[in-house]
């Protein structure tokens, strides 16, 4: 099952309309990193409503989407490309909470490469 190595958020929104190729490709170029098996790269549209996450593994890819019935997840400001957050930020990006205000102890947050 999946159980990524690393988590990694693309600041700036996309066009979910991308499937696994084109992201794929944002996270090469415009990410600026290079897809290493075992990462979970994550997407946002413009609202923040929805995400979509790519993960890699050793024999493919695997893309899943998520949709908050009400309100918006809880971005980092875009000042860098990429985010690296921990695995138990991502649970809480993806219940809708505000996840960077958790706790001050934080690791990952603003980590960016």
């Amino acid at each position: 099952m999946l159980s990524p190595s690393g988590w990694w958020l693309a600041c700036a929104p996309v066009d979910l309309r991308c499937g696994v190729d084109r992201l794929l490709v944002k996270v090469q170029a415009e990410l600026g990193q290079a897809v290493s098996e075992g990462g979970a790269y994550v997407f946002r549209n413009r609202a923040s409503t929805r995400i979509k996450v790519l993960c890699v593994d050793a024999t493919g890819v695997w893309l899943c989407v998520r949709r908050l019935h009400t309100g918006s997840f809880h971005w980092p400001r875009a000042g860098e490309a990429v985010c690296a957050v921990s695995a138990e930020q991502f649970a809480w990006l993806c219940a809708g909470v505000e996840w960077q205000r958790l706790s001050g102890r934080m690791e990952g947050i603003g980590k960016a490469f």
